[in-house]
């Protein structure tokens, strides 16, 4: 017996964010240059908004007070989903009325095929999700990957802190974010997105034919013993396997196919320059935080077209109101970002104040979370506010996320940040005999004497991190005596 058809009603939340909060959550996650761009494209397209000295005294008229009420129908919406962390993300009491998006911010994918000198990793990979079908959630996640991979193509956030980035706009799970990841780390160049040499040589390794010669042993060899591999050292490779040296030789031929840098074309160190958006000066007693001026140019509202506003009737009347609250959302949304990476800047700086005196031996731990107390900002506000972001400094330009780092336990109570350990363990390399390189159980030695103690794995990994070889590799023969 046939069943006919059933209507069901299912219950279920859906976040949605108003399309102000969409618009100043982009805004802050831009970089310099997509800013710049942003604004451009905002001058080109809306007549009511211009360059201007930084007064904003020219104002909507009493004439739209109505339209703006009737208008505003998101922020309830987002009262309702956030209550108080809405303002308390921001750091404001009084948002404006409304965002939308200025002009069309999507890659021009055309242009990246077209002009492949120009074609920048980030560009190349942004074209590949566009293509990848993802959904919605799945494409917000990808982008969030492509925009926290390094220079030469690896990441190192975890899915943690991804998520946090993505939120509160986008609310993921570390599982999602870890099954996009896997679909990344197979676009082109394969291997792209991996969190370590191994696992990018692993996911080279995998796409090749199962029936590959050698294949196995080679995935074998990365995972266990990709320090060995470094050295060749074909019979002591066969030992450590348990396998034949023919063998041996035939995996490491496998893994010489693969590039453990996929992502080394798109690195262009030449052309490579950072502008900072904040500066920090020396003053006698702390230091002063202030933004480059630069950052976003002063905009304000054409009088011209404001008047023409007002007189204006029909449907021209109605295209310049848009266009007026489109440019009134967008200076507001440009005094929000600046506020926040002031504030933010500001946070950092005074918490690792001894690091523009001492080097990064004196970095502190700190966390985003940590910030995000400091400034009362959602902790996806400080991640936002410290992407792309540099800052000029008397030792040197860094990310703000430099200054980010976990905490160690130096074996006194005390934490020591792990940037800090790193440049520590940077200079006992450096100083040490050159034909008796010191093993990494002799650098976790050393570093007790100091007071860090750390485990001889956890020596190795940080040490893997800032690219110094093993001891064997090290080593240099003793220069013969005249």
């Amino acid at each position: 017996m046939k069943q006919g058809a059933r209507l069901q009603l299912k219950l279920g939340q859906k976040t949605r964010l108003a399309p102000q909060l969409r618009q100043a959550i982009a805004l802050l996650q831009l970089n310099r240059g997509d800013l710049h761009q942003t604004i451009r494209e905002a001058l080109d397209t809306n007549p009511l908004l211009e360059r201007g000295d930084g007064d904003q005294s020219d104002s909507v008229s009493d004439d739209f007070a109505e339209h703006d009420a009737d208008t505003d129908t998101s922020t309830g919406e987002i009262d309702d989903a956030f209550g108080e962390e809405y303002n308390e993300d921001w750091g404001f009491d009084d948002l404006p009325d409304g965002f939308s998006p200025v002009g069309d911010s999507a890659p021009d994918y055309d242009e990246f095929i077209s002009n492949p000198a120009d074609e920048t990793l980030q560009h190349h990979l942004l074209w590949q999700v566009n293509l990848a079908g993802f959904s919605d959630t799945d494409e917000a996640i990808a982008q969030a990957i492509v925009y926290a991979l390094d220079e030469d193509g690896y990441l190192h956030d975890d899915p943690a802190t991804l998520r946090a980035s993505l939120a509160p706009e986008w609310l993921v799970s570390v599982e999602e974010i870890e099954a996009v990841l896997k679909r990344v780390q197979h676009f082109e160049p394969l291997g792209v997105a991996s969190r370590s040499i191994s696992e990018s040589l692993l996911i080279q390794l995998e796409a090749m034919p199962v029936d590959t010669p050698g294949r196995q042993l080679a995935c074998h060899l990365v995972k266990h013993y990709l320090e060995l591999l470094g050295e060749q050292d074909i019979p002591r490779l066969a030992r450590a396997a348990g396998a034949r040296n023919k063998d041996a030789r035939r995996a490491l031929d496998v893994i010489q196919r693969c590039n453990p840098y996929p992502c080394a074309r798109f690195v262009d160190h030449e052309r490579s320059y950072v502008i900072p958006d904040v500066y920090v000066h020396p003053l006698p007693h702390g230091w002063q935080v202030t933004l480059n001026p630069d950052n976003a140019p002063a905009l304000r509202l054409n009088p011209m077209y404001t008047r023409l506003a007002r007189e204006a009737r029909g449907s021209d009347r109605k295209y310049l109101r848009d266009r007026m609250q489109e440019a009134r959302w967008l200076i507001n949304g440009l005094e929000m970002r600046n506020q926040t990476l002031l504030a933010v800047s500001s946070a950092i700086v005074n918490r690792q104040s001894d690091f523009f005196e001492h080097g990064e031996k004196a970095l502190r731990p700190l966390l985003q979370r940590e910030v995000s107390e400091q400034v009362g900002v959602h902790e996806s506000t400080v991640s936002r506010a410290t992407t792309e972001k540099y800052i000029h400094t008397p030792r040197g330009i860094f990310e703000l996320k430099y200054f980010f780092s976990t905490g160690i336990d130096s074996g006194d109570g005390q934490q020591v940040s792990a940037t800090a350990v790193k440049a520590r363990l940077r200079d006992l390399v450096s100083q040490e005999p050159p034909e008796k390189p010191f093993s990494d159980q002799a650098l976790a030695d050393r570093l007790a004497e100091s007071g860090i103690r750390l485990a001889r794995r956890t020596v190795a990994k940080y040490r893997e991190q800032l690219g110094i070889p093993g001891s064997a590799r090290r080593r240099k023969p003793a220069q013969p005596s005249s």
